[in-house]
């Protein structure tokens, strides 16, 4: 096999988005063969803009059956992203699927089991991790240079949108549709990224405000408080409407402090372990020496394309992947973590009861209201 034959189902933000690099040929390793989507004016614009060889479909099972493809690339809502991996997986194609993985870890936890069983590679779309800076970030704290980490606190409250923007799907910002707001939507990547640097905290406090800025059902402002098994502690804030947004994450341990601002990364580095010298230092009012440095980093931020040309090299060269599709449990246990934790005002720790969740989210999937989608496709370029 020299290339990947390839299928795109959900053409709707971001899979129009991904087709559109695969069309302009930025990943020679990959050919679409096929797309589905079931929304009639999606294939529409399919037929009139797609080349004549690839193949349309309305639903994506029937796209896997067809045997147009090798994998498949998911970008449907996200109820759909588990059970769409999985019959794709037993029907021996590889997979690469959007962000979250799921809803709710229950579903999940099945799909990576089917993934466990399938000799076909499996992975998600966790594109910020090709980031110079959180790479560079993941680097220094998991390697120990740094010492322990003391205090975690991340505001990212840039990932603003319109009401125009909720208005767009009838599945989007709702409970039975997409399953959640800015935890669900826009931050499995910060998710993602907090735990893949910092670890998984063992207990959460959030307060999620449901449609507290837009008229939806599901929540756009969250603040979450997080305690680490060392002791450490966190603070997560982030919102769908300030403008304009912040985007800090700090990360401070024994020898000092990382941030990550502005697309730069500067790290304090203190001239001794910061425990030591409080045990040690002689003055009430004596602090460490600091230096303050900007960390240089390779520059490389492929994004998308990068997670993209990593799948198609797993599948034909066994070269890794920038992310595993088994890992994207862990961002989505922390979100509902979160939702949890709100729901019954009270601290979750985790592990958390899956089925509680369940419970909790089936009440909220039984009320949510339907409602008509504008249709409206948005470019993703620029907003992640």
């Amino acid at each position: 096999m020299e290339k990947v034959k390839l299928g795109i189902i959900g053409i709707g933000n971001m899979g129009s988005g991904h087709l559109k690099s695969l069309l302009e040929a930025k990943l020679p390793e990959l050919t679409v063969t096929a797309v589905a989507d079931r929304q009639e004016s999606r294939r529409t614009w399919a037929k009139e803009t797609l080349p004549e060889s690839v193949a349309i479909f309305e639903e994506g099972i029937d796209l896997i059956d067809s045997g147009a493809c090798d994998a498949v690339l998911i970008a449907v809502p996200h109820y759909q992203h588990p059970e769409l991996t999985i019959y794709a997986l037993n029907k021996g194609l590889h997979v690469l699927c959007e962000k979250p993985a799921g809803v709710y870890t229950k579903q999940v936890r099945e799909m990576n089991e089917a993934a466990k069983k399938s000799d076909r590679v499996f992975a998600m779309m966790f594109n910020q991790r090709t980031n110079c800076i959180y790479r560079k970030m993941h680097e220094l704290v998991t390697g120990g240079e740094l010492g322990a980490i003391k205090r975690v606190n991340w505001i990212v409250t840039d990932w603003y949108r319109t009401q125009s923007y909720y208005d767009s799907g009838s599945w989007r910002a709702t409970w039975d549709g997409e399953g959640g707001g800015v935890l669900l939507n826009q931050c499995p990547h910060n998710m993602d990224l907090l735990q893949w640097i910092c670890g998984m905290p063992s207990k959460v406090r959030a307060f999620c405000h449901n449609g507290k800025w837009h008229d939806i059902e599901v929540e756009d402002d969250v603040t979450a408080y997080m305690e680490y098994p060392n002791g450490a502690t966190g603070v997560f804030v982030t919102t769908t409407a300030d403008a304009p947004g912040t985007n800090r994450f700090e990360v401070t341990l024994e020898m000092g402090k990382l941030v990550c601002e502005d697309n730069k990364l500067t790290l304090h580095k203190l001239s001794e372990n910061e425990r030591t010298f409080c045990k040690t230092a002689k003055g009430g009012f004596d602090t460490p020496e600091c230096t303050v440095t900007e960390v240089e980093t390779d520059g490389l931020n492929e994004q998308h394309m990068g997670i993209m040309k990593a799948f198609a090299n797993r599948i034909l060269h066994k070269t890794p992947l920038v992310a595993e599709g088994v890992e994207g449990i862990n961002g989505l246990t922390l979100s509902n973590a979160m939702h949890l934790s709100s729901w019954l005002e009270k601290d979750i720790e985790l592990p958390f009861d899956e089925d509680l969740f369940l419970e909790e989210l089936t009440k909220r999937r039984k009320a949510s209201k339907k409602k008509e989608g504008s249709g409206v496709v948005f470019s993703t370029e620029g907003s992640y």
